[in-house]
């Protein structure tokens, strides 16, 4: 099998963990039997971590971005463009429109490689949005729909963000998001309880879970906010924050009995297969990877309705779907999904249903195997 080269280009990697890195990680084991050998260009956020090293498999190059946003973003540019410049790809894969997307177009310009750039969220904290405010943003998006040969999309709302700022569709690919559904699977019965016996909570809890990022679009200190009352209803309702982010410390400092902060870790089966219910109460996603891990575990999702929301959830048979910033919203949502257990499980059974019938991570590896392929071959003719 003949392999195509592909360098692949993100703000942050592992041990730096989002919805972006984990897709990408999961992602690239299934490339790699397609014939798609991938090295991932990165920031190297920590410098007690190697500048190199390969990560199952994928060589990843972590690069100095010191100082202040400019600066870092300046040095981060020229020192990804001299590492493409010695690894010669035959494609360039930008995630977000920022610095990733811009060493692409360099790559483009000057080196006359094939560049594909992933969108990753619409809305205010959205990669066009976003652009659109940085100095020369309409410049640099001007240049992003001349050069990109493909954007992907993960969502309808992203896909008309872009279709709104002029790309055209034929340089529009939609590729969802996916998720491993024999890596995550709804745990026996025992393993829930021995699970939950483990972490210190009772067999009879109801608990809910978040994972992502503590940033304020993810809107945890509304979520915070409701859980004394629900409490009064539901005495065991537990909610498990994993993750970690810039407000940590002050969604601590609100948080009362039941919730608990569990840090961020490399696998979340383990808090995923001991809940109930997975909480998004986000204002702005693009298509949660921990949304989609949660319903292949055979969890509820309540989520806001933004992003790829209803493109998953059909709401109260797989999931529940809420106005965003709508406290009482969330506290009604979360009581009912709490009061009926027999309900509950129904759902969660069809929410993995879901998840393996249309974003299973071997259907968006072969889809995205197969633009690689095409994007290259449509360069050389």
């Amino acid at each position: 099998m003949s392999t195509l080269k592909v360098a692949t280009i993100i703000h942050g990697y592992f041990p730096r963990v989002g919805g972006a890195e984990t897709q990408l990680k999961a992602l690239l084991p299934h490339l790699q039997k397609q014939g798609i050998e991938t090295t991932v260009l990165t920031r190297r956020y920590d410098p007690t971590l190697p500048a190199f090293e390969k990560i199952e498999g994928v060589p990843v190059y972590r690069l100095p971005a010191p100082g202040g946003k400019v600066t870092a973003s300046l040095i981060f540019t020229l020192s990804a463009f001299w590492r493409l410049l010695r690894l010669r790809p035959q494609i360039v894969h930008a995630h977000e429109f920022i610095s990733p997307a811009t060493i692409a177009l360099l790559a483009k310009y000057l080196l006359g490689i094939p560049i594909v750039v992933t969108s990753h969220r619409s809305g205010k904290i959205g990669d066009v949005q976003k652009m659109s405010r940085k100095f020369g943003g309409e410049f640099r998006l001007n240049a992003l729909r001349k050069k990109v040969s493909k954007f992907i999309v993960i969502s309808d709302e992203i896909k008309d963000e872009l279709v709104g700022i002029g790309v055209e569709e034929k340089h529009l690919a939609r590729i969802t998001n996916g998720v491993d559904t024999n890596k995550f699977t709804p745990p026996h019965v025992d393993k829930k309880l021995a699970l939950r016996t483990q972490a210190g909570f009772a067999p009879s809890a109801k608990i809910a879970i978040f994972i992502g990022r503590l940033v304020p679009e993810k809107k945890l200190d509304l979520l915070i906010s409701v859980w004394d009352k629900l409490r009064k209803s539901h005495p065991r309702a537990e909610l498990l924050i994993v993750g970690a982010g810039a407000e940590e410390a002050s969604l601590q400092a609100i948080a009362g009995e039941g919730i608990h902060f569990m840090g961020s870790t490399d696998d979340v089966r383990p808090f995923l297969q001991m809940a109930d219910i997975f909480v998004l109460p986000s204002v702005a996603e693009g298509l949660s990877v921990a949304l989609l891990e949660s319903m292949a575990c055979g969890l509820v999702p309540l989520l806001t309705d933004v992003g790829g929301a209803r493109e998953v959830i059909r709401h109260a048979e797989n999931g529940w779907i809420i106005p965003p910033n709508d406290r009482d919203a969330l506290l009604a949502g979360l009581q009912t999904l709490f009061d009926d257990p027999e309900t509950l499980q129904q759902r969660g059974q069809a929410a993995r249903q879901r998840v393996m019938a249309e974003f299973s991570i071997q259907k968006a590896a072969e889809k995205l195997s197969q633009l690689y392929l095409e994007t290259a071959k449509g360069e050389q003719g």
